[in-house]
């Protein structure tokens, strides 16, 4: 799937909008391997003394406004929310504490956009997609989106906490996108899941109640139910399934911080840092994970 930063900025009328992330057809995904470049050197990625922007300093881009549960009261700089708690710790694994991260406010479209950056990286929701990897770097992935399962207020499954309470409910989703495989392998509901030709459909038979539910990936979840549903409600997180999709922190094409940044995001990875902050930021934020 491709996330809601694929779309094209409309203006400021239609900002709200580019918080969608759409789901693409399964086949379509890269692998979750790493996505930036090798490993570096320990005195490539010194901490603290990195090739910067700004000597000590290490600046950090993102849009306006910056959006729930990625952030927090539209302020990165308050470390809430689960970009901004990431940033503020790959921060750390590189040698920059919270007093020597600067901010900037970077459009989505100008930080995936060919030429020199105003940011040493980049955290916006970012798909890592092969052509974005012609005119930027991406580090390895800090996120694999998760498929979610929505309804609205007084639905039967409204108040699901788990898997099995959704065996007897009507579900549906885009056709030909991990959200349907998680429906088909996750799920297995009694009745054939409905399927339809994009997520606009599929809202739409959930607001004529033709279904109970719909599954759509974590972003588009979030979007749907704070914008778009009256009554909107996250049911819940479904395990991993398929190849998902991937946001990556972005850097200038051929950064010498790549690798260092790559490496910071592995750590936290391996040391489970980043699923700490997943079940803190986005589990906690209004999406329970379903067992």
């Amino acid at each position: 799937m491709v996330s809601r930063n694929t779309l094209t900025a409309l203006g400021s009328a239609v900002v709200l909008l580019t918080t969608l992330a759409a789901c693409a057809p399964a086949d379509e995904e890269s692998s979750p391997t790493a996505a930036g470049s090798a490993s570096a050197s320990n005195a490539a990625c010194a901490q603290g003394a990195l090739d910067t922007l700004a000597g000590g300093k290490l600046t950090i881009g993102t849009d306006n406004p910056a959006y729930e549960p990625w952030f927090s009261d539209n302020t990165p700089s308050n470390g809430k929310g689960f970009e901004s708690a990431v940033a503020y710790e790959v921060a750390k694994r590189l040698g920059y504490p919270a007093a020597n991260v600067v901010w900037t406010q970077v459009t989505f479209n100008n930080a995936i956009a060919p030429g020199p950056k105003t940011f040493d990286f980049d955290v916006n929701q970012f798909s890592i997609t092969p052509e974005r990897k012609k005119a930027v770097d991406f580090s390895s992935p800090y996120y694999l989106v998760r498929q979610t399962v929505i309804t609205i207020k007084g639905s039967k499954i409204a108040n699901a906490k788990t898997i099995a309470e959704l065996k007897d409910a009507k579900l549906g989703a885009q056709v030909g996108t991990t959200s349907y495989q998680a429906v088909n392998e996750l799920i297995k509901p009694t009745a054939k899941a409905q399927v339809y030709n994009n997520n606009d459909d599929a809202k739409a038979a959930l607001e004529n109640k033709s279904v109970d539910g719909i599954v759509v990936d974590l972003p588009t979840a979030f979007y749907m139910t704070g914008a778009e549903l009256k009554d909107g409600v996250i049911v819940g997180q479904l395990p991993q399934v398929g190849v998902p999709e991937q946001f990556g922190l972005v850097l200038d094409l051929g950064s010498k911080l790549t690798p260092c940044v790559t490496d910071a995001v592995d750590q936290l990875r391996q040391d489970g840092t980043l699923a700490v902050l997943e079940k803190t930021w986005l589990s906690s934020g209004g999406a329970p994970e379903l067992s």
